[in-house]
């Protein structure tokens, strides 16, 4: 069974900083592909940053240059570096693992974790 376990969000100043964590199990960790997703009340779920198996990693135009996400292959474990948080980034935030072969496509989800930016 594959879970998802991100750490506990939290409430920061604006301009503050955070870690959140993903805890990866019951999957092949290091040949999946993480990434980081947030939805903010009344609105869709958006990308915020993905990190493939190689490293390779993107990011949401809005968070580029504050936030660095990572990956240690030898905890199955994801990080993402909130730097200069703004109250715009408050939203719950999700962890993902996708992987697409040619017999088809795994996504799982994590629980997710509320961050709250106050101004």
């Amino acid at each position: 069974q594959v879970q998802l376990v991100e750490s506990r969000g939290g409430l920061v100043q604006a301009g503050g900083s955070l870690e959140l964590s993903c805890a990866a199990s019951g999957l092949i960790f290091s040949i999946y592909t993480m990434g980081w997703y947030r939805q903010a009340p009344g609105k869709q779920r958006d990308l915020v940053a993905t990190i493939t198996s190689g490293g390779d990693t993107n990011y949401a135009d809005d968070i580029k240059g504050r936030f660095t996400i990572s990956r240690d292959n030898t905890k199955n474990t994801m990080f993402l570096q909130m730097n200069s948080l703004k109250p715009d980034d408050t939203a719950v935030y999700y962890c993902n693992a996708v992987r697409t072969t040619p017999s088809g496509t795994r996504n799982y989800w994590g629980q997710g974790t509320q961050v709250t930016v106050s101004s």
